[in-house]
């Protein structure tokens, strides 16, 4: 039989907004401390855009060309240690311009998926400097199905709800998600997983960026929508368990899939 419990450990940090080296270096050194973790995690996540931060009026010289470098840190701690990892999302420069895109990797190292940011977020003018991504992020924890969002990504449940119907079991959603919409943050995870009886494992960052503060509170919300855990506004590692059985058992036990009419939802 499978085994479908899994080990996390979200890495709440603070991200220096353009000085990727700095960020680089805290990441390396909160990678480490996660590996030496009881119980060892299985799979470990970090938040949007941690290379960069915001910086986006520079962000066409700070981006990770093609993502290499982070590919060769992450690859390689990844092989080392045994862990999955859900790169948290960076500013990744292509030829056609610079994605907000997250990698995962299997325990082998191997990156097995990427996903790039579909929804660019008005309000911290994203659409002027990043490039929309057009594929949804699905992926695999040890044959388990799971899947990606990334922070204004939340506020479209069709989203959430595609990544469900295609099997995923758990939503990992990497963000920089500021004040003052802590109200919005919690709620909307919660109704993510509750509509699509799956568990959200949310890691925000923490910190402040210019005029801007992050309030942290990552979060692990069961298929019920139950918080599992819960960080507070402080760079931390947060850890939690899970067992994605217990979306089967929700899922038979109120059978929205089931009962769902789309033929009566298109306009």
């Amino acid at each position: 039989m499978k085994e479908t419990k899994l080990n996390l450990a979200i890495l709440q940090m603070d991200i220096q907004a353009g000085s990727p080296d700095a960020n680089f270096a805290r990441l390396e050194q909160l990678l480490e401390q996660a590996a030496a973790l009881t119980p060892k995690p299985d799979l470990v996540m970090f938040p949007e855009m941690w290379n960069t931060g915001y910086a986006l009026e520079e962000i066409e010289a700070l981006a990770d060309e093609n993502g290499e470098r982070t590919k060769a840190l992450i690859a390689d701690y990844s092989r080392r240690h045994g862990i999955h990892v859900l790169a948290g999302s960076i500013a990744e420069k292509r030829q056609d311009g610079v994605y907000n895109t997250a990698y995962a990797f299997d325990r082998e190292g191997r990156l097995q998926a990427e996903y790039s940011k579909m929804h660019l977020f008005r309000l911290m003018d994203e659409e002027k400097h990043l490039l929309a991504g057009d594929a949804p992020g699905t992926l695999e924890l040890d044959g388990l199905p799971a899947a990606a969002m990334i922070c204004y990504d939340i506020r479209f449940p069709e989203l959430a709800r595609r990544l469900a119907l295609g099997g995923a079991k758990l939503l990992l959603v990497p963000a920089e998600w500021p004040n003052p919409r802590l109200h919005h943050w919690r709620t909307l995870l919660m109704a993510r997983a509750i509509e699509n009886q799956m568990y959200v494992v949310a890691c925000n960052r923490t910190g402040v960026s210019g005029s801007t503060s992050f309030f942290g509170h990552s979060m692990v919300i069961d298929p019920w929508g139950e918080i599992v855990a819960e960080a507070d506004d402080q760079e931390t590692i947060l850890q939690a368990t899970i067992d994605l059985a217990l979306v089967d058992e929700v899922r038979t036990r109120i059978p929205v899939f089931e009962d769902r009419r789309p033929s009566l939802y298109q306009d």
